[in-house]
C-alpha cells in the first residue's frame, strides 16, 4: 500500500507541475503564426542571438530540427526574434522547450523558462514560463495584449538559475495574432461547448403520435455556474441592498466576517452572530458561499491576542480555531480558503512548523469532507513579476500540501487561469480560486477591462466560478463599485448586469415542428418546462435540469389529451 501510495503521488506531481511532458515536440501551434522559420526547418534562420553567448542549429535522434543556446553567463542570454505587433491585437504564443545541462541533474532535471516581449520602448513583459526538464519537451503557452503597434523582440529566460552555463534547446515556436473580434468568437464558442448542453425535446399525444406546433415555455430557474461578488455586514442593515444583491448574484464571498479576527476579537469570546445572520440570508436566497477564511498567513491580519501568544499556545489556539469554523458551516459551503496568501507570508510556519498549512488543509477537509479546499492568491496572474506567488510557485505550494501525509486525494484544484490574461488586465487585481472561482477587484474602474477578464474567465473550461471583490458603494466598495449609494449601475455594474443576462437561457417560447422536435442550447443549470397542446387546452409541466455531464440530452414529452 506504501508502494503503491508513494507511486500515485509521484504522479499526480508530476502532472500538476510539468502538465506535459514529451519524447517528441508536437507541432507549431498555427504553423508559427507570425514567427519565421518556426519549426527550424531552415536551420536557425530569422533568429539571432540575444545578449551573451552562441546559438546554433541541431537535430535531434527523433527527426525534428530546434534551437540551441549554450556558452551563457546570464539568465536571459538566449535566442531572439523581432516580429511587428499592433495595437488592441490578442497575442497567443506557444513553443516547446528542453533544458540540458550538467546542472539539470543538481536540480533534478528541471528549471524554470519564461517568454520575454521587448519592445522598442518601455519595459519588458513576461508573457508565460513553464517548468522544463531535460530529456523531453515542455509546453510553454502565454501572450500578451498589445497596448501599441512596434517592432517587439521576442526572447527567453532561465529563472532563477545559478549556472547560467545551461542550454536551452526550444522547438515549434508560435506567435499568432487574433483580432478582439476574433477572439471573442473563440470565447463564444468555448462558452457555447462548456458551459451549455444541446437538448432535443420530442412531443407527443397519449398514442405517441407526433404534435407539431406545439408550444413549449422554458424558462432558467437556477444557473450551475456561481457567480457573485463579495458581501459584508451592511447587507443585514439594508433591504436595498439585500434586493440589489439576492435579484443578480448566486454566489458570495464574506469579505471580513467569517475571518479569525472577527469571529474572536478576545481569547475565547467566539460570536459568530454576523457571520450566522449573513450565512441564514445567503441560504434563504439560494445564495451558494465560499468559506473566506480559516487563517490568514499574513502576521499583520492576526488577531491581537494571537500574536503574542507562545509555540504551544498557538498551536492549542489553531487548533480550537479550525475546529470551530470549519465544524461550524461543514456541509453548508461551496469552499474553504483554508490559508490565506500563504505563498506572501508564512506567519504559522515560522510560528509553528514549515508544514503548518499542510496540516491545516488535512485538518480542515477531515471536518469537511465534501467541500473543495482552496488556495487563495493574489498576483498569481495579474502581475508576472511577483515571483512569490506565479503560477509555478502556486503549484509548488499544491505540491507541499498534497505531500502532507494524508493529503494526497485532497479536493483541491490545480489548473491555472491562462497566463496571458494578465496582460490585457494590468489595471485588475485578481485573486484566483485555481479551478474554480476568480474574485476580481479593479484598481482604476475601466468596464471594459472587467468585461475581458469576465469573458476570458467564463470562457475558460478550468474556471468554475467567478465572485468579484466587488460590491455597492453603501457596503464600502469604492474601488470596484457596482452601484452608487441609491443602487444605480456604475459603468461596471451595467457590464455585470448584461453578462449575467447573457449567461442565461432566460425564458424560450417556440413551438415543434412537424415532428414534434425543438432542439435547443441550453445553459446549464435548472429550468421549468410548460407544453400546450396545439389544439386543445391540454397542457403538461416538468421541471429539467441540465447538466456539463450530459452534453447532449433527448426528452419526451407526452400530452394526454
Amino acid at each position: 500500500m506504501g508502494n503503491t501510495t508513494s507511486i500515485s503521488l509521484n504522479i499526480l506531481l508530476a502532472k500538476i507541475l510539468t502538465k506535459q511532458c514529451l519524447r517528441e515536440p508536437q507541432a507549431a501551434f498555427y504553423g508559427g503564426g507570425i514567427i519565421v522559420n518556426p519549426e527550424f526547418d531552415h536551420g536557425i534562420e530569422g533568429w539571432k542571438v540575444f545578449g551573451q553567448g552562441k546559438i546554433e542549429g541541431r537535430l535531434a535522434k527523433e527527426g525534428n530540427r530546434f534551437i540551441v543556446a549554450h556558452n551563457r553567463t546570464h539568465p536571459l542570454d538566449s535566442f531572439s526574434q523581432k516580429v511587428q505587433v499592433d495595437q488592441g491585437k490578442i497575442y497567443s504564443f506557444s513553443v516547446k522547450f528542453v533544458i540540458v545541462s550538467a546542472w539539470v541533474q543538481v536540480s533534478e532535471g528541471s528549471e524554470i523558462v519564461a517568454v520575454v516581449f521587448r519592445p522598442t520602448k518601455g519595459d519588458l513583459t513576461h508573457g508565460g514560463k513553464v517548468i522544463a526538464r531535460s530529456g523531453c519537451w515542455s509546453l510553454l503557452k502565454g501572450g500578451m495584449v498589445a497596448n501599441f503597434s512596434s517592432p517587439i523582440e521576442i526572447f527567453f529566460e532561465v529563472k532563477f538559475c545559478k549556472n547560467t552555463s545551461a542550454e536551452i534547446w526550444a522547438d515549434n515556436v508560435s506567435l499568432q495574432p487574433f483580432t478582439k473580434k476574433q477572439w471573442r468568437s473563440h470565447q463564444d464558442q468555448s462558452i457555447s461547448k462548456i458551459r451549455k448542453s444541446n437538448i432535443r425535446f420530442q412531443v407527443t399525444s397519449a398514442d405517441k403520435t407526433p404534435l407539431e406546433d406545439a408550444q413549449v415555455s422554458i424558462k432558467q430557474t437556477k444557473s450551475d455556474f456561481p457567480f457573485g461578488c463579495g458581501m459584508n455586514y451592511h447587507i443585514l442593515q439594508s433591504t436595498d441592498y439585500q434586493n440589489w444583491f439576492s435579484s443578480r448574484f448566486k454566489a458570495t464571498t464574506f469579505t471580513n466576517e467569517m475571518k479569525w479576527y472577527s469571529t474572536e476579537k478576545g481569547q475565547g469570546e467566539e460570536n459568530y452572530t454576523i457571520a450566522d445572520a449573513m450565512m441564514e440570508f445567503a441560504q434563504s436566497n439560494g445564495i451558494r458561499v465560499r468559506g473566506h477564511n480559516v487563517f490568514w498567513d499574513n502576521p499583520k491580519y492576526q488577531p491581537s491576542w494571537v500574536k503574542s501568544l507562545s509555540t504551544d499556545e498557538l498551536r492549542s489556539a489553531a487548533a480550537k480555531r479550525i475546529s470551530s469554523v470549519v465544524s461550524r458551516y461543514s456541509g453548508k459551503l461551496i469552499g474553504w480558503d483554508v490559508v490565506n496568501e500563504n505563498l506572501h507570508f508564512s506567519f504559522f510556519e515560522d510560528k509553528l512548523s514549515q508544514n503548518a498549512s499542510a496540516e491545516f488543509y488535512h485538518i480542515a477537509q477531515q471536518l469537511d469532507p465534501n467541500t473543495t479546499m482552496f488556495l487563495n492568491e493574489y498576483n498569481t496572474i495579474e502581475y508576472s513579476d511577483d515571483e512569490a506567488s506565479s503560477p509555478l510557485n502556486y503549484h509548488k505550494k499544491l505540491v507541499e500540501i498534497l505531500s502532507f501525509p494524508g493529503n494526497l486525494y485532497l479536493p483541491i484544484e490545480d489548473d491555472q487561469f491562462p497566463c496571458y490574461v494578465s496582460s490585457c488586465t494590468k489595471k485588475i487585481r485578481t485573486r484566483v480560486r485555481t479551478g474554480y472561482a476568480t474574485r476580481l477587484k479593479l484598481v482604476s474602474v475601466q468596464a471594459q477591462y472587467l468585461e475581458e477578464i469576465l469573458r476570458e474567465g467564463y470562457s475558460h473550461p478550468a474556471v468554475q466560478g467567478i465572485i468579484m471583490f466587488a460590491g455597492p458603494e453603501l457596503a464600502g466598495f469604492n474601488v470596484t463599485t457596482l452601484a452608487d449609494i441609491n443602487f444605480e449601475n456604475t459603468p461596471a455594474g451595467y457590464v455585470v448586469d448584461e453578462l449575467i443576462q447573457e449567461w442565461n437561457s432566460g425564458t424560450l417560447e417556440t413551438r415543434t415542428d412537424n415532428k414534434g422536435f425543438i432542439d435547443l442550447s441550453l445553459f446549464h443549470g435548472d429550468y421549468g418546462v410548460t407544453v400546450k397542446h396545439p389544439l386543445t387546452n391540454s397542457s403538461a409541466t416538468m421541471s429539467l435540469r441540465v447538466t456539463k455531464d450530459k452534453p447532449q440530452s433527448n426528452i419526451h414529452v407526452l400530452i394526454d389529451t
